[in-house]
């Protein structure tokens, strides 16, 4: 009789195991890998050149640059920008000298997290690829055009991998259940819970299924079903960096799904980022920001509830305050919209940086002292509640010379459309008084 448990599961790490020994091997990126794509040259054409891979965690990043190595047949270098410094990029130069000198072999010098060097320790690299002696390689999960040097970027081309898709990840895990559970099915759910859980990461995968794997040869499991993953894997978090590219991708998502008003996707986006580790609070400052930005007073009571939702969720915490969020972004949603306010400031900010200091007009500065009233200070202030209506027509707030540039312009939705309508007829008093002052 077979026993369907003796295959036993290899002490290196699966996804070590299965890298790609060529390019036809790789799972995923046809994109750059494809015939005719620009890394699938750059293998044909046997010329290496620097380039930065930038994307997400387990999607192929190193295996790329391994590969290049085999290709042209060189030296590969890896170095950890995480642990690595100025002396150790020195003595990878040092290295990469000496193999030269002593083999004549190429060095690839493989950085990852190079978006972690600061300017300084990046710099240190420019001679060396300027001079030839390696070809940098360098891998980044964070936007290049904010952390990497323009100096270095000149001399790099950069490639945009993709996380893998369901199809990628399903060819992923047929090659691993074929090394590590090839007598024990899977059913289709539990490979949905288990690709569902890997979010587009290979390496996620791979280890979620060496896991799955061990568990399964000591529950004596002759299926592997959608409950045994969900019991045996840790909760499924979603990939999420509090500091990086997918945090403020996933922030701007929200906002447009806010100013957009679609409560469902903003409602998606807040429980998504929750889910993921995101700092209530922080989330909790954007919807304030949102309340002014976009909808402003078009309903004023947003500002109010979404300030009570932060202060609600202070008092409870983590999960009963973020029902309070839930029902701030809900309001802001479907709340009536207007970027008023928002483009006045801006208006506003731009004038005043670019104007010279106008002087404040005599009628409205302070008189505090009797030279300051000899002075004319404050004479011929208007006091608006002893005006009709509770409003001096024809009064000017502006410094002298500057004609009222009209920033704010109120919408037509919601409050904003009585505020129009007041400021309409608080123009027209004005027009009237000037009228009456020119007769």
């Amino acid at each position: 009789m077979v026993d369907l448990f003796a295959h036993t599961v290899p002490s290196a790490p699966l996804a070590e195991l299965l890298r790609p020994a060529s390019i036809e091997d790789v799972v995923g990126q046809t994109h750059l890998l494809g015939p005719g794509q620009p890394l699938r040259l750059a293998f044909e054409s046997r010329q290496p050149h620097s380039m930065i891979l930038w994307g997400p965690p387990g999607v192929g990043k190193t295996t790329i640059a391994r590969l290049m190595a085999d290709a042209f047949d060189a030296e590969f270098l890896a170095l950890s920008a995480v642990f690595s410094g100025v002396k150790e990029i020195r003595e990878a130069m040092q290295t990469a000298q000496h193999t030269l000198q002593a083999h004549g072999r190429h060095t690839i010098l493989f950085v990852d997290e190079v978006h972690r060097f600061n300017k300084s320790q990046q710099d240190a690299f420019l001679p060396f690829v300027e001079q030839g002696l390696i070809t940098l390689i360098g891998a980044t999960t964070e936007n290049p055009s904010f952390e990497v040097n323009s100096a270095l970027l000149s001399r790099a081309g950069v490639y945009v991998l993709e996380p893998l898709s369901v199809q990628d990840l399903n060819v992923l895990l047929d090659r691993g259940l074929a090394r590590v559970l090839p007598n024990v099915p899977m059913t289709s759910q539990a490979r949905d819970r288990l690709i569902g859980f890997a979010d587009g990461d290979a390496r996620r995968l791979l280890n979620a299924l060496a896991v799955l794997a061990t568990a399964a040869q000591a529950a004596k499991r002759v299926e592997v079903d959608a409950a045994f993953v969900a019991r045996t894997l840790a909760k499924n978090l979603r990939r999420f960096d509090a500091g990086g590219e997918q945090f403020y991708d996933q922030i701007s998502a929200l906002h447009k799904a806010v100013r957009g008003s679609a409560p469902d996707a903003a409602l998606y986006w807040l429980v998504r980022m929750l889910d993921g580790g995101a700092d209530a609070l922080y989330l909790g400052r954007r919807l304030v920001r949102m309340a002014s930005e976009d909808i402003g007073l078009a309903d004023p009571r947003a500002l109010r509830l979404t300030l009570d939702a932060c202060e609600t969720y202070e008092r409870l915490g983590s999960p009963e305050g973020e029902l309070a969020l839930a029902q701030a972004v809900i309001y802001l949603a479907c709340a009536a919209k207007s970027n008023a306010v928002y483009t006045a400031y801006n208006s506003a900010r731009a004038f005043v940086s670019a104007d010279t200091t106008r002087p404040v007009p005599l009628h409205l500065r302070n008189a505090p002292t009797g030279l300051m009233k000899d002075l004319g200070y404050g004479a011929a202030y208007r006091y608006a509640h002893d005006e009709a209506q509770g409003y001096a027509a024809g009064e000017n707030y502006f410094p002298e010379g500057m004609q009222p540039p009209g920033w704010y312009q109120p919408v037509d939705r919601g409050l904003e459309i009585r505020i129009r309508e007041k400021l309409e007829h608080l123009r027209m008093l004005d027009r009237a008084a000037s009228q009456s002052e020119k007769n």
